[in-house]
């Protein structure tokens, strides 16, 4: 039980608290968040700042909003245990009502809980719902290697970001790359498909009548089997039909016309 002596040291600790709050809130004009950016930093407009400049004083804004959150939280704290030696109830848990430890409310004079009872001490265990998304590295996709996927998948994403630029020199590519646009890991690898074959075959409706529709990759997969000496996955190519309008286009395509 406090002694009569006690409560009386701890309101003035209370009401000189109280006070030096209500004086930052006064004189402090980082606590005036009432106003606009520009007005806080003595400018007519923020735009022809340095982006730097801009992302220093919008930090320093966010810093006063938490500082002037923790002030307003301590004051009503404040101002709830002055209320409370008034009505007899200070140095007593508004929860379990057991006597509050003398050496807790020196080091806390606002206080109106026992150590075991403290909001303070509940810890939230939900984690922030933006890591729905940002689980690393790319979301919920699966990159692993060994399980290919023939939709636009994580990596055919990073591939497209990674063709616009990267950090990467030449010096760090491993292979020689004949075009700056493939300055990138995997800069030759198909994008939306998996196998090479998928870009010139199709099957009908039933997966069957398997159709070889004649292209350049066509002509390059040809190639490369010719030289490997290697038939396709799926089985033989079935005969493919010369097309006089395709053959055309094909030559056109060759000349650049």
């Amino acid at each position: 039980m406090l002694s009569s002596q006690q409560l009386q040291q701890f309101k003035q600790m209370l009401e000189d608290r109280k006070a030096q709050i209500e004086e930052e809130f006064e004189n402090n004009d980082h606590f005036n968040l009432q106003r606009s950016l520009s007005d806080s930093v003595s400018e007519l407009s923020v735009y022809d700042n340095h982006p730097g400049d801009a992302g220093t004083e919008l930090y320093e804004r966010e810093k006063d909003l938490a500082l002037n959150e923790h002030y307003r939280l301590e004051y009503r704290n404040t101002l709830e245990a002055i209320e409370a030696i008034k009505n007899g109830t200070y140095g007593t848990c508004v929860v379990c009502h057991k006597e509050i430890p003398v050496e807790r409310l020196e080091a806390l004079p606002n206080t109106l809980y026992c150590i075991e009872h403290t909001p303070d001490k509940v810890t939230s265990h939900e984690r922030p719902i933006e890591e729905g998304v940002l689980m690393p590295p790319f979301g919920k996709f699966d990159m692993d290697e060994t399980d290919e996927n023939v939709s636009y998948d994580a990596e055919d994403s990073w591939q497209d970001v990674a063709s616009y630029g990267t950090s990467e020199s030449p010096s760090d590519l491993v292979e020689q790359v004949d075009h700056y646009d493939d300055m990138y890991i995997e800069s030759q690898e198909n994008v939306g498909y998996v196998e090479d074959y998928e870009n010139f075959v199709g099957v009908d409706i039933t997966g069957k009548h398997v159709t070889v529709y004649p292209n350049k990759q066509h002509e390059k997969y040809e190639e490369e089997l010719d030289e490997e000496g290697i038939m396709t996955t799926f089985g033989d190519l079935p005969a493919v039909e010369h097309d006089p309008y395709t053959e055309e286009a094909l030559e056109r395509d060759e000349k650049g016309q």
